[in-house]
């Protein structure tokens, strides 16, 4: 990877206790939202915008795949979904 490029991430934010998935997409971050659920957004962040929603304690962040091993098709252990790939 190139000195300096920025890693991104898909991630599974989830409110921490005391606030909702509504809180989480007024935070004024970069996040592109992929996927609203009941108890958590699924979206790309940068690990600059990750380690700022750590340091401010605003959502547990789930770290799913880089957006690079995603583009290349590189396999998985985890599925979004929840399901495991066939024989």
């Amino acid at each position: 990877m190139a000195e300096g490029a920025t890693v991104r991430w898909l991630v599974r934010l989830t409110p921490v206790a005391g606030r909702k998935v509504d809180d989480l997409l007024k935070v004024p971050l970069s996040l592109d939202v992929w996927e609203r659920e009941a108890d958590a957004v699924v979206a790309v962040a940068t690990e600059q915008t990750i380690a700022e929603l750590e340091r401010r304690r605003i959502a547990g962040v789930e770290r799913l795949r880089t957006i690079a091993d995603l583009e290349s098709g590189a396999p998985s252990s985890d599925h979004l979904d929840g399901q495991s790939e066939g024989p």
